[in-house]
């Protein structure tokens, strides 16, 4: 798997990753929602610079201009709900993908620790040698993108993979690498070393879907 990190790099992403994080700054859910699109739209232009282009030959008012435009087709899958802000802001840059959602949640059967990551609503259109971007913007233990990932090859087999994710864990980038092809892009802002027992990141910045639309039942 192909990482990159982007805050390694001093840029204005991370004034937004510092705003996400921030307990102060945390409340207001518009901002946080809009902060994580705005982290999705500078993830999409540097996902952008490693696609395949194609010339085409434009005409202006006043002559021609030949130019470099995309030439891969591209499924965006988010898994719901908080993959929302982030797909918004990929597709605000790839607005000629199509879209693909996928719901998963984590299970814990004994009220314990161990989870399990259950797999409900999916609606994907075919994928067979299109160029797969999956998105989740915790990618905290992996397993949710493994589940998501088996579930999507029910629908044929891209031909590129890449993740889109706003912060991560090492083990959780470790893990995704052990179960996705070795050509697989990982976009991430920004990897935390560590997890809670109960596979959240830390520091992190909470439950990233509560923190976008409210809290759950």
């Amino acid at each position: 798997m192909i990482v990159h990190q982007l805050e390694k790099e001093d840029s204005l992403l991370n004034q937004f990753i510092a705003e996400i994080r921030d307990k102060k700054v945390q409340g207001d859910s518009m901002r946080f929602r809009r902060n994580i699109e705005r982290i999705g739209e500078i993830l999409a232009y540097e996902l952008s610079k490693s696609l395949k282009y194609r010339s085409k030959e434009l005409q202006t008012p006043f002559g021609s201009k030949p130019m470099r435009i995309p030439a891969e087709e591209l499924v965006l899958c988010s898994v719901l709900r908080a993959g929302l802000p982030l797909h918004q802001g990929l597709l605000n840059y790839f607005d000629h993908a199509e879209n693909a959602f996928i719901s998963a949640y984590r299970h814990h059967p004994n009220g314990g620790d161990a989870f399990e990551v259950i797999v409900k609503y999916f609606a994907a259109p075919d994928l067979n040698g299109k160029t797969l971007v999956l998105t989740d913007p915790m990618l905290a233990t992996g397993k949710t993108l493994e589940n998501v990932y088996t579930a999507l090859l029910g629908h044929g087999t891209p031909a590129h993979i890449h993740i889109v994710s706003v912060i991560g864990s090492a083990p959780g980038v470790s893990h995704v690498r052990s179960v996705f092809p070795e050509d697989t892009h990982l976009w991430i802002a920004a990897i935390d070393e560590e997890l809670t027992s109960k596979g959240y990141i830390i520091p992190g910045l909470g439950d990233a879907g509560d923190l976008a639309f409210g809290r759950k039942l």
